[in-house]
């Protein structure tokens, strides 16, 4: 499903010749309060579009830090519902930037499948990015995704063939996430050169924007990606920044705003 709020993001950008920074972060790590105080600010300090991590309690294919900041966020009393609430809290202010939920299939599955997509939709989610979901099982999540405004956001990587890529994108929109390392998130990045390769392969078959995500730990690795890249996203170490300031919360925000802001200038340098 084709929507707004994404497509317009990725269209601005595109004239402005820039790459769109997208911004992940766990929904209620380390509490609701400091999540959407953060998820507020973000904009502002050059976050084109946000990524919210909806908690789950067996994170697969996530790293040992994103790992722990779903039991931080657990802890403190965040659920699917408070996500969505998060997102809806957020959307009092802002009706421009993108939101898209990453996550598993479980709790989706658990609150109803319709239902979710009904309450994501009125809170203000613009995308949807299930990871342990392949194409081949989700007929049913996209079917009911063609009925909303909410975009389906497919994962692909380094091993992905052309057959397969075509496969997955028939089923595709918003953007492609391109998993720019074989393993977890967080883990150590392929070449540039084999993520402009597959960039170059991949806009031959689809004018779907190509946003890499997984491994990017450095201002200067985003900023060498973003050449490559309709989009560059950046988690695990933001993320960090949260967990160095458990300790003493009143210096979470000042240290993930300073790194994106960081990450915003690296990116459109």
């Amino acid at each position: 499903m084709n929507n707004r709020r994404i497509n317009n993001c990725f269209s601005k950008l595109k004239k402005e010749k820039k790459s769109a920074f997208i911004a992940f972060l766990t929904s209620g790590d380390p509490d609701f309060s400091t999540s959407l105080k953060l998820l507020e600010a973000m904009p502002n300090a050059g976050v084109d579009i946000l990524e919210i991590g909806m908690p789950f309690s067996d994170p697969m294919a996530d790293g040992p830090v994103i790992q722990r900041s779903y039991i931080r966020a657990l802890k403190s009393g965040s659920s699917l519902i408070k996500t969505l609430d998060l997102v809806k809290k957020f959307r009092l202010n802002n009706n421009f930037t993108p939101v898209v939920l990453m996550g598993y299939y479980n709790p989706i599955l658990q609150m109803g499948l319709r239902n979710f997509i009904n309450k994501a939709r009125i809170a203000g989610v613009d995308g949807l990015l299930i990871v342990d979901l392949p194409p081949e099982v989700s007929k049913e999540l996209s079917l009911e995704l063609n009925k909303s405004t909410l975009d389906m956001i497919r994962l692909a990587s380094p091993t992905t063939t052309t057959d397969r890529m075509r496969s997955i994108l028939k089923s595709s929109s918003g953007f492609l996430y391109y998993v720019s390392i074989t393993g977890i998130t967080g883990s150590k990045i392929n070449k540039i050169l084999d993520i402009k390769k597959s960039y170059m392969n991949l806009k031959k078959i689809t004018n779907l924007p190509f946003v890499v995500g997984f491994g990017i730990n450095s201002s200067k690795k985003a900023r060498e990606i973003a050449k490559y890249a309709d989009g560059v996203v950046v988690g695990s170490d933001l993320i960090k920044q949260i967990e160095k300031g458990i300790e003493n919360k009143s210096n979470i925000f000042n240290n993930v705003i300073d790194l994106v802001k960081k990450y915003s200038k690296a990116i459109n340098k």
